[in-house]
């Protein structure tokens, strides 16, 4: 990376990329950005997951300065490795457990809204620039993030070539709660004691025999046009929806629909909405609860001009969930799209066995290396999973088998890579939060 640019300088290119990434949503609901930016406010790595719309952005203007006549020129990168399916926002906080369509619990990568295609080197610059910013607030030193940066690196390289010289399935299997340890099994042992009737619990009561959404805590009640709306756009979902996921009819009624607000940082101004459905029986607590939330237009895709990727997709709906459906063996059996007021949505359940990855209390170096290393595998086998065999023909070919060629070329040098970036980019995002955080509290940010 570059020097970073003085305080002033650097202030009107932030400005300038947010009003690029967020103008027409920010106008359309300054609140929620007020909300958005405030939480971005409370530390560096708040700001770095806020944006990746700003990483994006310097990954180009780097690659600018190297002489680059494209953005997907650089070390490791050719036809093949520059454009796989890529998690688009992969930093130390997105992993968690979910539940998969076969009824495991899985610990691994989540929240793919700014899933594209591009190059694999840009998902582990994210990373490893997170666990920069990361190593940084709990007092780590240099040479300790360094250690954890090449641990990622070599856990990520050992998985992938794994992976690519047809390693059994039972030589690399998924974290479950059979193979997790340490605070991935914490996470896991979370999801499990978490129950269906406790997340309905949370957001719905019994009324007249029948369950329905409970008023307050972030839900509104639609007008009549709206609602039809809604439903209209969940007729469209349930065309998306694979056959498996269709095995009893009933578990599509719909019971009741609301609006929510106050969604997280990656989504403000964004509508959303919640749907409570039958599910798979007439008992009550079986209800299920799906959200249709507009798809936002990733980050990466602003800096990929490939034609060919660009139309692929329907929507952006269409896009996050084809993405995930790649990244992601035995996805969610209600993830879907549809189209909601011209705009493509993502519709998806809301998962009672969500937990995410605490750092919180993960302090001890060597436990904390013990974490990225499996963060490291979770990441290759990730993107091995989206290629020929995912079922999508935008990546046609072994993504793992391109990558471990690539990588073999230059091993000293793939873990130096992403060590040189963490540090380097870890300065910059320091320097670019206390940047914002001066740009928001004196009124600089226009529309807020």
């Amino acid at each position: 990376m570059s020097v970073p640019k003085l305080s002033d300088e650097r202030g009107e290119e932030i400005l300038a990329v947010f009003d690029t990434a967020f103008g027409e949503l920010l106008a359309a609901d300054p609140a929620a950005f007020r909300v958005k930016f405030r939480k971005m406010a409370a530390s560096a790595f708040a700001f770095y997951r806020g944006t990746a719309c700003l990483f994006y952005h310097d990954l180009d203007a780097e690659n600018a300065a190297r002489g680059g006549g494209k953005i997907l020129s650089g070390p490791f990168l050719d036809e093949r490795t520059s454009r796989v399916w890529i998690h688009g926002d992969l930093h130390a906080e997105n992993f968690g457990t979910y539940m998969d369509s076969t009824g495991r619990l899985i610990f691994n990568v989540n929240d793919f809204d700014e899933a594209y295609v591009g190059p694999f080197t840009w998902d582990l610059k994210r990373f490893a620039a997170s666990m920069a910013l990361i190593g940084y607030a709990k007092a780590l030193s240099d040479e300790q993030i360094t250690d954890l940066v090449e641990v990622y690196a070599g856990a990520y390289r050992e998985r992938i070539h794994a992976l690519a010289t047809g390693a059994k399935s039972d030589e690399v299997p998924p974290f479950t709660l059979d193979t997790a340890e340490g605070p991935l099994l914490d996470a896991l042992r979370d999801a499990r004691a978490l129950t269906r009737f406790g997340l309905l619990d949370s957001m719905t009561e019994i009324r007249d025999f029948e369950r329905r959404f409970a008023a307050g805590g972030g839900s509104v009640e639609l007008d009549a046009a709206t609602r039809y709306k809604v439903l209209a756009a969940f007729d469209g979902y349930l065309e998306t929806l694979p056959e498996s996921s269709l095995a009893r009819p009933d578990s599509y009624r719909v019971k009741d629909v609301v609006g929510r607000r106050g969604i997280g940082i990656g989504s403000a101004g964004l509508p959303s909405y919640n749907i409570l459905l039958e599910g798979n029986s007439d008992a009550l607590e079986n209800d299920v609860v799906i959200y249709i939330k507009q798809a936002q237009t990733p980050a990466v895709s602003r800096h990929i001009t490939d034609p060919a990727i660009r139309d692929y997709f329907q929507h952006e709906g269409h896009r996050t969930v084809i993405s995930q459906r790649a990244l992601q063996a035995h996805a969610d059996p209600w993830l879907g799209w549809t189209e909601l007021d011209g705009s493509g949505q993502l519709v998806a359940e809301v998962s009672p066995y969500a937990v995410d990855l605490d750092w919180g209390d993960i302090d001890d170096p060597e436990e904390i290396a013990a974490v990225v290393a499996d963060l490291g595998r979770a990441t290759a086998a990730m993107h091995a999973a989206a290629d020929d065999t995912s079922g999508e023909s935008l990546v046609p070919f072994s993504t793992e088998r391109a990558i471990d060629a690539a990588i073999a070329a230059d091993e000293d040098g793939f873990s130096d890579l992403l060590v040189s970036f963490a540090h380097e980019y870890g300065a910059r995002a320091r320097a670019d939060h206390q940047t914002f955080v001066d740009l928001f509290r004196n009124g600089r940010i226009p529309g807020l």
